[in-house]
C-alpha cells in the first residue's frame, strides 16, 4: 500500500503479525521516497530503539498504558513532520543554489570568453598600429602594451575553458605565457623563454598580477641582456616559501645570462615596468630585488625576484597539488 500511495508519515510496530516491525522499516526504507518513520513498541529494550533509529526510523516511542503515550505520540509525529519539512526545505534551498551556481559559472565563462575575443581583437589593433609606425621607441612601446594585453587574455582563455572561474593553474598559466612571450620576442629578437614553476591554483587576481610582472621582467631580459641579433634564453621560476616566521611568500624569478647590470644598478628602459609591478604588488609587502647569476664573469646575468606575500584566500581551498605542510 505505502508502495503505491504517498503518505506523510508511517508509524511502525515492532510486534506485529507475520513480520516485525524492524523488516518492515528496511522494506519502507528501500521505496524510492520513503516516508517519515516512527517506530513505536511496547519494550523498553534500547538494543531495539538503537536498531530502528540505525535502520531509518525517525524517532522512536514506548508504548505505555493512558492517555500519555497517545500524547506522546502525537508528539513524536508533529517534531518528525516538522523536521521533515525543514529537511525538504534546505534540499530544495541547497538545489536551487546549485542550479543557481551553475547558471553563474555558465554567465562567467561566457563573459571571460567575449572578454578574451575583445582583448584578441585589441591586440590585433595594436599590433597593427606597431607595424605602422617608424619610431623605434614608439613601436616599442605598442609591442609590449600588445603583451601586457595578452597577459591578461591568457588568463581569461583559461576561465572559460576550465571549471574553476575562481583561480588558475599558475604552472600552466605562465607555461602558455612564457610560449607567448617567446613567440613574441623572436619576431624581434631571437629569444627563447622557459618556466619552471611550483604547481598550484590560485586566485585570479592574483595571477594576473603574477603575469603581468613576468611580462615585464621577461620583457626587459629579453630586450637588454643580449645583444639584439643573439641567441638568448631567458628563465622563470616561481616557488612558494615557507619562511622561518611561518610567513607564506610566493617569489617569481627571471633570470638571464647577459650582461648584467649596469655599474650603478639602474634598471634599463623608461622605468614604467618597474611602476607598474610597484603598483601591482605594493598592497602585498612586494620586494624587487636584482643580483647577478654568475658574480665575477664576463657574462655575469642578472636574476630579478619579486618576493610576495599570500593571503589565506589566494589558494584554491583542497588544492592537492600544493605541499601538505604549507600552510598560511
Amino acid at each position: 500500500m505505502t508502495a503505491s500511495q504517498a503518505f506523510d508519515l508511517v508509524a511502525v510496530d515492532h510486534y506485529m503479525p507475520g513480520r516485525d516491525g524492524l523488516s518492515t522499516l528496511e522494506g519502507l526504507r528501500a521505496l524510492p521516497d520513503c516516508p517519515p518513520i516512527v517506530y513505536v513498541t511496547g519494550s523498553e529494550e534500547s538494543r531495539i530503539a538503537v536498531a530502528a533509529l540505525k535502520a531509518g526510523a525517525q524517532d522512536y516511542v514506548v508504548k505505555a498504558v493512558g492517555d500519555d503515550f497517545f500524547d506522546l505520540l502525537a508528539q513524536s509525529f508533529a517534531q518528525v513532520l516538522e523536521a521533515t519539512a525543514l529537511r525538504q526545505a534546505r534540499d530544495r534551498a541547497e538545489q536551487d543554489l546549485r542550479a543557481s551556481n551553475a547558471r553563474l559559472e555558465t554567465l562567467l565563462r561566457e563573459v571571460n570568453h567575449r572578454v578574451a575575443n575583445n582583448l584578441q581583437m585589441v591586440m590585433a589593433f595594436v599590433s597593427m598600429q606597431a607595424r605602422s609606425v617608424d619610431n623605434e621607441a614608439a613601436r616599442d612601446a605598442l609591442y609590449r602594451a600588445h603583451q601586457r594585453i595578452a597577459t591578461i587574455a591568457q588568463v581569461n582563455r583559461r576561465l572559460y575553458t576550465t571549471n574553476d572561474v575562481e583561480f588558475v593553474a599558475i604552472d600552466d598559466y605562465l607555461a602558455a605565457l612564457a610560449s607567448d612571450m617567446g613567440d613574441a620576442w623572436s619576431a624581434q629578437r631571437p629569444r627563447t623563454v622557459t618556466v619552471d614553476a611550483d604547481p598550484a591554483r590560485l586566485k585570479t587576481d592574483l595571477a594576473v598580477t603574477i603575469g603581468l610582472a613576468a611580462n615585464e621582467l621577461v620583457g626587459n631580459a629579453c630586450k637588454y641582456a643580449y645583444p639584439a641579433d643573439a641567441e638568448g634564453e631567458v628563465r622563470v621560476t616561481l616557488r612558494l616559501t615557507q619562511q622561518a616566521d611561518a610567513e607564506a611568500r610566493l617569489m617569481l624569478c627571471v633570470e638571464d645570462d647577459g650582461w648584467g647590470m649596469p655599474p650603478d644598478g639602474t634598471v634599463h628602459g623608461t622605468g614604467l615596468g618597474t611602476r607598474l609591478i610597484d603598483a601591482l604588488t605594493r598592497s602585498r609587502g612586494a620586494r624587487l630585488a636584482h643580483e647577478a647569476v654568475h658574480p665575477g664573469e664576463a657574462m655575469p646575468g642578472t636574476r630579478a625576484c619579486l618576493t610576495l606575500t599570500l593571503n589565506a584566500d589566494d589558494l584554491c581551498p583542497g588544492d592537492d597539488s600544493v605541499p601538505a605542510d604549507f600552510t598560511i
